[in-house]
């Protein structure tokens, strides 16, 4: 005997559209507040995009972190940061760029290596000069200002402009809050989230196409009813579909957030997040903009003539 694990019943008739302007309201204050915290806060930048050196160490037993805080602090490096990486003996150094020459950076990984001795391993050293790291910040904004313009090419010509301008819209909005969360909790922002971020850019525009698709196919189908309750039947439609699809990227990314190490943890805790306003972007922010941009109820003409308002 199988079991079958379900979320959702097959059919909901849950009232999304009816809740939309409240959603609009908490997007909206979403938004504003991202925009505001990278105004004046910032975003915490990695290595990658800032410039500097990063070295990872192995000590001998549990480390001691105070202690090596601030012997580096005495070597006039500038802003040093010392923490634990993962194991008690895993320590993660990150030493500010030295100035516009890249020897200097490689100089004060020399002077550390001195300070520390000999007991300690050295597992990593990532100098990124400047250079380097202002190139880096044009070709990660590029990556994800390209992947979002072809998004809307991609969804304009498969549907109607309509549609484009609204994935694009909740796109940005998914794009705008993951930015927002890095800058209110001041986590590392570096390459990998660029990553995260096309990789949530591509996970929300598949929800939101699965969405999309179920609009049209209902536009056809129910050329008579209400456009508001044609939304609401179409998410419902697809909600068993998205919810399973969720929950089980979610728990796939749980496992690499708690066991994945330091390294990886930015990453899954990025994906965690764009998974969650993915999801509620495709219900709550991509479909009910429709109403706003006013999409055709005739643009299917020469479709098949299905039934009317049941």
């Amino acid at each position: 005997m199988m079991f079958r694990l379900k979320l959702v019943p097959d059919q909901t008739s849950f009232g999304f559209i009816h809740f939309r302007k409240f959603a609009y309201a908490i997007s909206l204050m979403g938004v504003i507040a991202s925009i505001a915290l990278f105004s004046t806060k910032g975003l915490n930048y990695g290595i990658d995009f800032q410039g500097g050196t990063m070295i990872e160490i192995g000590t001998d037993g549990p480390a001691n972190i105070s202690d090596i805080r601030s012997r580096l602090s005495a070597l006039n490096l500038g802003d040093v940061q010392v923490q634990t990486f993962g194991a008690p003996d895993d320590v993660l150094i990150r030493v500010e760029q030295q100035g516009e020459v890249a020897e200097n950076d490689l100089s004060a990984v020399e002077k550390i290596r001195a300070e520390l001795g000999e007991g300690v391993e050295y597992r990593r050293v990532e100098v990124v000069g400047p250079k380097v790291s202002g190139e880096l910040v044009e070709a990660g904004t590029l990556a994800v200002t390209v992947a979002i313009f072809l998004m809307l090419v991609y969804i304009w010509f498969r549907f109607e402009w309509q549609f484009g301008v609204g994935s694009v819209l909740a796109l940005a909005h998914d794009v705008l809050l993951t930015i927002g969360i890095f800058a209110l909790f001041e986590l590392e922002f570096n390459l990998s989230i660029i990553a995260a971020i096309l990789t949530i850019v591509g996970y929300s525009m598949n929800d939101t196409v699965v969405v999309y698709d179920r609009i049209r196919e209902d536009l056809r189908k129910y050329k008579k009813m209400d456009l508001a309750e044609l939304l609401n039947l179409s998410i419902n439609g697809t909600l068993s579909r998205t919810t399973m699809t969720s929950l089980t990227t979610v728990i796939a990314l749980a496992a690499l957030y708690i066991f994945g190490g330091e390294v990886i943890r930015g990453f899954a805790f990025a994906m965690i997040w764009g998974v969650f306003v993915g999801t509620y972007s495709s219900i709550f922010v991509a479909a009910p903009l429709l109403l706003i941009l006013g999409v055709k109820r005739d643009w299917s003409v020469g479709a098949d003539n299905a039934a009317t308002k049941p």
